[in-house]
């Protein structure tokens, strides 16, 4: 059975690295995107089963990244999980709002993080399958 996918969308290279180990060692492929331009054509490219996305990134927020997986059909089913150091006050319900499936306050608990993972990944949680066969 091949591995799912996650995209890590994240400016900071410390937390990608360590995201990249965990998410490998729970047996996913990990790609990775540093900014909103390259989160939209790594997305397109690699077609990951879930986003981890920041949303504080150069060239183009989170934000912006989460309006345009949103408006596009082939990435409109793939669960974003938005991992922002921004105020959770202002910006998690916007998150949401703009479809992400969760939000996590940096930094953010592992357990609680590799535990949502798994549920957005899980059969019983999606609807339709996003890609194509």
């Amino acid at each position: 059975m091949p591995r799912p996918k996650i995209l890590v969308v994240d400016d900071d290279p410390d937390l990608v690295r360590a995201l990249r180990l965990r998410l490998r060692a729970n047996n996913y492929e990990v790609a990775t995107a540093t900014d909103g331009y390259t989160a939209i054509a790594s997305a397109q490219k690699e077609r990951p089963a879930l986003i981890i996305l920041d949303l504080g990134l150069p060239v183009g927020d989170g934000f912006v990244v989460l309006d345009r997986l949103q408006n596009s059909d082939a990435l409109s089913g793939v669960p974003v999980i938005v991992l922002s150091a921004r105020d959770p006050q202002s910006n998690e319900e916007r998150a949401l709002k703009a479809g992400a499936a969760a939000f996590f306050q940096k930094p953010a608990d592992n357990d609680e993080l590799m535990n949502v993972i798994r549920v957005s990944l899980s059969p019983s949680h999606s609807q339709a399958a996003p890609w194509p066969s």
